[in-house]
């Protein structure tokens, strides 16, 4: 299997945390990380289909929010809390401070 590319904390980009921050189920998925312990894929609870996760799994991935690791069969994923914090001092703690309402 490849190695899944994970960018440095250097090619964090604040455009593409926000867009994967965007979603409802990605939120889901950085919340249940909120932790920062490394937790297998199935064990997130999301409401959404197995078929769509690994699509969130890559935009989190790709964007620098989580770090994925495969282990045989399974997937562990972890919150980059100290690279994202490092990058973009403040931004989890208003991730995790939000209450989920949108602005009109």
């Amino acid at each position: 299997m490849a190695a899944l590319l994970h960018p440095t904390t250097e090619q964090l980009q604040l455009e593409d945390v926000l867009a994967a921050l965007g979603h409802p189920v990605r939120m889901k998925i950085v919340r249940a990380l909120a932790s920062g312990e490394e937790t297998y894929c199935g064990a997130i609870e999301t409401g959404a289909p197995k078929s769509t996760l690994t699509h969130h799994w890559r935009v989190l991935r790709e964007s620098g929010v989580i770090r994925l690791r495969h282990s045989g069969r399974r997937n562990y994923l972890t919150l980059r809390r100290d690279d994202l914090e490092a990058r973009f001092p403040g931004l989890l703690a208003v991730v995790f401070n939000s209450d989920g309402e949108r602005l009109p």
